[in-house]
C-alpha cells in the first residue's frame, strides 16, 4: 500500500474505470494499493455535481453513502435531485486547483504575523542574515526560511529586501594589470607549494590573509586574517597598505603572544600577490632569524583560491561601504566589529559561531590580548551604525 503520496492521474483514471463496472470502495482501494479512506475522499471532494432539470437543490440521501456517485443508481433517468459523477479528468484539474491555492498566501494568522515581524524586523536592520536569526531563535519561529523570504518578498514584514545583505548587488571588480614581473620571492611559495603541503597533512591549520582598502589610495586599510576551519576573523588597522606597515602588524603579534602562541596560529599563511606582501623573508623570520612562519601566495588574479577571507570581506562592506574612508577609525573600531562578525552564526557550522568553533584553537591568551569577546546573538549590528 502507498503511504503519504497524492493519487496521479493514472489512479483517478483506474478509479472511475472500476467505479464504472461496479467496484466497491475496498475493492479500488485493493486493486491501485490505496487506503479504502483515501479513496473515498477522492470521491467525495472530487465529483462533479449536475443539476436537476427541477429546481430542486437538494443532494440525493445516497450520495452520503458509498459510492458517492450516482453511476450504478438504477433511479438516475427518474431522478430529481442533483446528481454526482466521478470523472478523472476533472478530478486532476481540481485537485491541481487546490495544491497551488494550498500553496500561496499567508499561513500565519495576523496575530502571528505580527510576532514574527516583531522578531525578524529589528535583527534584519541591524545587518543580521536570516540563517543566523534561524540559528539564535529556531524555537520561536513556526516557518521554514523559504517562508521568510517570500513574507519579505510580498512586504508583510517592516524589513524588506534591501535589509537583506546577500540580495545587495556589488559591482564587478575591475582586474588590475601586474606591471611587477619579478616573482623571485614566489620561489618555493606557489599555491601548487600550498596544495602539496595541504595534500601531506589535509587537517593543518592555516591562515588566509588580505588586505581591505578604503576611499584614498594611501589612507588607513585593514589587514584582514581569516583562519578557515572556523570561520574566524582578525582585523588589523593600519595606516597605509605598505610592506612596512604589515610588518609592523606581525611583530607586534610576535611580541604580544609569545613564540609558542604565535606560530600555533600563524604558521602556514596564504595570500594574494599584493605589494604589501612581497616581502616573504621579514613576514616569516623575526628580526632575530627565528624562522616563525611559512608564507605561500594565490596564483595571480585567482582570489577563488583563498575564498573564505573573500566571503567574509562582505561583512566588513555591510558595516563600512566600498568608497567610504578607514582614517576616521581605530583599533578598538575594528576590534569591535571583528567581535561582531565572529559571533554571527553560519550555516557553514551549524549553526555555531565562527567565536564559539575558533575558541578552544585561539586560546584564553591570544583572546584577552586580542580583545576578542562574544556579543549576544540580538545585539549583533552588522551594518553602518555600528561604529557610528
Amino acid at each position: 500500500m502507498s503511504n503519504f503520496s497524492h493519487l496521479t492521474l493514472s489512479d483517478r483514471i483506474a478509479i472511475e474505470r472500476y467505479l464504472s463496472t461496479g467496484y466497491s470502495l475496498k475493492g479500488i482501494a485493493e486493486a491501485i494499493h490505496r487506503s479504502p479512506s483515501t479513496i473515498s475522499r477522492e470521491i467525495r471532494n472530487h465529483r462533479t455535481f449536475i443539476k436537476a432539470p427541477t429546481e430542486n437543490e437538494r443532494m440525493c440521501p445516497q450520495l452520503s453513502k458509498p459510492p458517492y456517485i450516482c453511476i450504478n443508481c438504477r433511479r438516475r433517468n427518474l431522478c430529481n435531485y442533483n446528481q454526482a459523477y466521478y470523472h478523472a479528468q476533472k478530478a486532476q484539474k481540481m485537485y491541481e486547483t487546490e495544491l497551488s491555492e494550498s500553496r500561496k498566501g499567508i499561513h500565519l494568522n495576523e496575530e502571528e504575523l505580527v510576532r514574527m515581524d516583531e522578531l525578524f524586523s529589528p535583527l534584519l536592520k541591524n545587518g543580521q542574515s536570516l540563517g543566523h536569526i534561524f540559528s539564535s531563535h529556531s524555537d520561536e519561529i513556526p516557518v521554514c526560511r523559504r517562508t521568510v523570504y517570500n513574507y519579505i518578498d510580498s512586504c508583510m514584514f517592516e524589513a524588506r529586501n534591501i535589509d537583506l545583505p546577500r540580495k545587495v548587488r556589488y559591482k564587478r571588480r575591475k582586474q588590475k594589470v601586474n606591471k611587477n614581473n619579478d616573482y623571485t620571492y614566489k620561489e618555493g611559495r606557489t599555491y601548487k607549494d600550498f596544495q602539496k603541503l595541504f595534500e601531506a597533512d589535509p587537517d593543518m591549520d592555516y591562515v588566509e590573509m588580505d588586505t581591505v582598502k578604503g576611499k584614498r589610495e594611501k589612507g588607513k586599510c585593514l589587514l584582514t586574517m581569516i583562519f578557515p576551519k572556523h570561520d574566524f576573523m582578525l582585523i588589523f588597522l593600519m595606516e597605509s597598505c605598505t610592506q612596512a606597515c604589515v610588518l609592523e602588524v606581525f611583530e607586534r603579534l610576535w611580541k604580544a603572544l609569545g613564540s609558542t602562541v604565535y606560530m600555533r596560529l600563524f604558521h602556514i599563511i596564504l595570500t594574494d600577490n599584493g605589494g604589501e606582501f612581497r616581502d616573504p623573508y621579514s613576514i616569516e623570520n623575526s628580526e632575530y632569524g627565528i624562522n616563525r612562519s611559512k608564507i605561500f601566495y594565490c596564483d595571480p588574479m585567482a582570489s577563488y583560491q583563498k575564498p573564505h577571507i573573500e566571503r567574509n570581506h562582505e561583512f566588513i562592506r555591510q558595516v563600512i561601504p566600498k568608497g567610504r574612508s578607514f582614517d576616521e577609525f581605530t583599533q578598538q573600531d575594528m576590534t569591535k566589529l571583528q567581535n561582531h562578525i565572529n559571533s554571527f552564526s553560519r550555516d557553514s557550522l551549524h549553526g555555531k559561531c565562527p567565536l564559539d568553533s575558533a575558541k578552544s584553537f585561539i586560546g584564553p591568551k591570544a583572546s584577552m590580548l586580542l580583545g576578542i569577546r562574544k556579543i549576544k546573538p540580538d545585539d549583533i549590528i552588522l551594518n553602518s551604525s555600528l561604529l557610528k
